[in-house]
């Protein structure tokens, strides 16, 4: 099991947010949860941040741009960080693959899913 591993969590729904901490946090992950994307680059120089969870939709500004926005970066850190989007909407897996994200989580989702789907991405 991975360890010490860090995980950065943007998403606006502290209900989500919250279980996805609780969740990972057991599961032996370093959790930082923000409701900011425009935060995302200094958190992930600061704190190291090996994954990169991502709500589509986040108060009003698409997941998809920030993906972009983190995958055309000029830091090689912040570019190359995987990112595990999630999203509601069915149709979103092309739009967030098209972004630069790694993988897509649909919502609501179990357990089990997230934790694979994390699993797989740190091991890359």
């Amino acid at each position: 099991m991975a360890q010490e591993q860090k995980i950065l969590i943007i998403d606006d729904d502290p209900g989500i947010g919250d279980m996805m901490q609780l969740v990972l946090q057991f599961n032996g992950y370093d959790i930082i949860v923000s409701e900011k994307p425009d935060e995302a680059e200094d958190i992930i120089l600061t704190h190291q941040v090996d994954l990169i969870i991502l709500d589509m939709l986040i108060s009003g500004i698409n997941g998809t741009d920030v993906c972009k926005r983190l995958r055309d970066n000029e830091d090689p850190e912040i570019a190359n960080t995987p990112i595990l989007m999630m999203s509601a909407l069915h149709d979103a897996v092309k739009k967030c693959k098209k972004a630069g994200a790694n993988d897509f989580l649909s919502k609501p989702f179990e357990v089990d899913d997230l934790l694979l789907k994390v699993k797989e991405l740190l091991e890359d």
